[in-house]
């Protein structure tokens, strides 16, 4: 039966050590950008540089 009490002080202090992380990253603004990750999707890649050899034969063409 002892051990249920060690069982909840150690799952207490875990859930206020979660809970003050949390807050912590809701003060340091981990959480303001609500809109660029949902239209991130939608932006083009970089395009890929092409080499030196090839950039200069499709200039010459």
């Amino acid at each position: 039966m002892n051990i249920f009490y060690l069982l909840i002080g150690v799952s207490l202090l875990a859930a206020l050590i979660f809970l003050a992380a949390f807050i912590w990253a809701v003060k340091n603004g981990q959480f303001d950008d609500e809109k660029t990750p949902s239209y991130r999707i939608l932006f083009d890649d970089e395009p890929e540089e092409l080499p030196e050899a090839e950039n200069n034969t499709k200039k010459t063409n």
